[in-house]
């Protein structure tokens, strides 16, 4: 789930089941995603001394596999047994398995992996699938140690190409994801609240991304 392109499609029924889902879809193609780190996190992760890291809907491990190449120690979470397979040989290739424990689980059903991270990493955690935020984003926030950080990258607009409407209600601002974490003000700092823009191409379009980006920081 933390690709950079999601081909957009009719969202699947809702009683569809998760890992399904997403097996079959990792399963179309030797590749979704692009395999390259997410842009915000590699410009957040980059500024700050390695540590513990949760890479919630890891797919198929760009983010994980350059976090590990920084020192991280990287734990990787997806509900897509496939994309967990794929991570493994690409950690391996990278030389970085032993910096990266995957776990596969749906963590809507089964909660979150046990522990305290200094980076909690959600990228692009929107889905064809019902995936509330507000039922994610608390125990994320709830995962991320004294000190540490929570980022939530998400697309902040339709992709120019995918013929989407700019309405369409899987694009939250920054205040409503910011608001769906629900976090007490008291013991959190907001270092990032906003938008990051970004050129793409895609099957030969080119245009301008928008994400919603949000960094908060446990006090």
């Amino acid at each position: 789930m933390t690709g950079h392109h999601h081909q957009h499609q009719q969202n699947p029924p809702a009683d569809t089941d998760p890992a399904e889902f997403w097996d079959e879809r990792y399963g179309q193609s030797d590749r979704i995603w692009s395999g390259r780190v997410n842009p915000v996190l590699a410009e957040v992760a980059g500024a700050l001394p390695p540590g513990a890291a949760l890479d919630l809907g890891c797919g198929e491990g760009g983010d994980a596999i350059w976090l590990a190449r920084q020192g991280w120690r990287v734990t990787a979470v997806d509900v897509s047994a496939v994309a967990l397979e794929r991570l493994a040989a690409e950690a391996a290739r990278a030389g970085v398995a032993d910096r990266i424990t995957a776990v596969r689980r749906d963590v809507l059903a089964e909660g979150f992996p046990a522990g305290r991270f200094d980076l909690v990493s959600a990228q692009f955690f929107q889905s064809p699938l019902v995936l509330p935020r507000e039922k994610v984003l608390p125990p994320a926030a709830e995962a991320v140690a004294p000190g540490g950080r929570l980022l939530v990258v998400e697309h902040g607009a339709p992709p120019p190409w995918s013929g989407l409407d700019a309405d369409d209600p899987r694009f939250a601002s920054p205040e409503e994801i910011m608001a769906a974490i629900a976090l007490d003000p008291d013991g959190w700092e907001t270092e990032r609240q906003g938008e990051s823009r970004r050129i793409a191409t895609h099957d030969g379009h080119t245009g301008e991304l928008v994400d919603h980006v949000v960094l908060v920081r446990r006090r």
